[in-house]
């Protein structure tokens, strides 16, 4: 009868030796990726809130100022504002032009049409394609003097030499400019979200739509569009995060010119930071207006997204 109790007693230190074993085994599996995540990104966003309220050029020591960075930035700072400016306008113009085209886009290629995948491919091909390739092709078909659009515009349209548009190199057009190709290189991306998110969509619903009249279009607005809402509220957010923090379209096609006019927050970062003199302290101060500005309207975005829910 003594061995019982004895064997009773023994068990949980098996027990929890093999608990603390298996976890130990499951912390090994996440250390690299957990130490990793410290070590380049955790700490560096931690250096950077602090070094916001320092000045620092990476040779002499770092000295505190409190918030004259931020002082700074809404006075006296007319390329920063500027650039706050054009990178709300670059958003506001890419996020609902984007959303559109490859909603449309994704309807339109999930129909029963011939040569449905070869244009899939079509569309999509502009995302994966080089950048430095596409800008190089997207200038010259801009190009003011000899690109292709301004001589259909003269030759077709009438337009005059002298009326012809500069594209990116006017000041009033070259934020137009990178905004249709953000759209063009990006939609086909979205569009395979949207595809993904219409496989999952009831065609029941559609059916019985049809049955009681209803068109075409009255099924897509009151029946597809309402069940695709979690996909163009995953879209939004995408699109206005990499809208927010656009750089290697401006630096490709403009170089943030001509002017400031594609100035935006991300290139201004660069230059503080990379350019002549460096200034870390003061590019740790645009980035962290630019993750406020982030992390404002992505709350904004889900608080509305539950209203709707």
């Amino acid at each position: 009868m003594a061995s019982v109790p004895a064997a009773i007693q023994r068990s949980p230190r098996k027990v929890l030796k093999k608990t603390t074993r298996d976890s130990l085994i499951a912390y090994s599996f996440i250390a690299p990726n957990f130490i990793g995540f410290c070590v380049f990104t955790l700490v560096p966003m931690v250096f950077a809130i602090a070094l916001a309220f320092c000045a620092w050029d990476g040779r002499h020591a770092i000295e505190f100022i409190g918030l004259k960075n931020f002082v700074k930035l809404f006075s006296t700072d007319k390329i920063f504002q500027a650039a706050l400016k054009n990178t709300i306008v670059y958003v506001i113009g890419t996020v609902p032009l984007t959303l559109a085209c490859s909603l449309a886009m994704a309807v339109l290629l999930n129909q029963n049409v011939k040569l449905r995948n070869f244009f899939r491919t079509v569309a999509f091909f502009p995302y994966v394609a080089s950048l430095v390739a596409v800008a190089a092709v997207w200038n010259m078909i801009f190009n003011p003097s000899m690109g292709p659009i301004n001589m259909i515009l003269n030759q077709f349209f009438g337009v005059a030499v002298d009326n012809l548009p500069r594209w990116a190199a006017g000041k009033d057009t070259a934020m137009i400019t990178v905004i249709l190709f953000s759209v063009w290189k990006n939609m086909g991306y979205y569009m395979v979200i949207y595809l993904a998110g219409l496989q999952g969509c009831n065609p029941d619903l559609n059916e019985a739509a049809e049955l009681d009249g209803a068109n075409r279009w009255q099924q897509f607005w009151h029946i597809t569009l309402p069940q695709l809402r979690p996909t163009t509220f995953f879209v939004v957010i995408m699109l206005t995060i990499s809208g927010f923090k656009v750089y290697d379209q401006m630096y490709m096609i403009t170089q943030g010119g001509p002017g400031t006019a594609t100035m935006t927050l991300v290139y201004y970062i660069y230059n503080v930071a990379f350019v002549n003199t460096p200034k870390y302290g003061y590019a740790s101060a645009i980035a962290m207006v630019l993750f406020v500005l982030v992390l404002i309207v992505t709350i904004i975005q889900f608080r509305g997204s539950k209203g709707d829910n």
